[in-house]
């Protein structure tokens, strides 16, 4: 993924403060990000708006980010002209298998929480 390109980013996570530290940090390289604060919310924002990257938190109310994964790989499915749009799994938890988990709902990558933009880049250049 070429990291000069403005990105447009939906980022799915319920803590506030995460969404702030986050889209501050996305914001310093141009990054536009749209927030949606559980699962359900972010597949109803994929439904409607494309997207280059999505920021999948993984524990959250509502809908947590393995089923809304498959419910956006499902969409994808349903709509090949869709392409398949990178998740990566964002979680305070990567001991416990998480990563297996991860890309067996479908998921590209996984960060660990918090956030770091560096991490975050590296994992972008490695996306095809």
């Amino acid at each position: 993924m070429n990291l000069d390109n403005k990105l447009s980013i939906l980022l799915v996570e319920d803590n506030e403060l995460n969404q702030r530290l986050m889209k501050i940090s996305l914001a310093r390289f141009n990054y536009i990000v749209t927030i949606a604060v559980n699962g359900l919310e972010g597949v109803q924002i994929f439904s409607n708006q494309r997207f280059d990257i999505i920021l999948m938190d993984i524990m959250m109310p509502v809908m947590d980010g393995f089923e809304s994964t498959k419910h956006i790989r499902n969409i994808e499915f349903k709509n090949p002209e869709l392409g398949h749009i990178p998740i990566i799994a964002f979680t305070a938890n990567t001991i416990n298998n998480d990563r297996e988990k991860c890309i067996k709902a479908g998921m590209d990558d996984i960060l660990e929480k918090p956030f770091d933009i560096i991490k975050f880049r590296k994992v972008l250049s490695s996306l095809p």
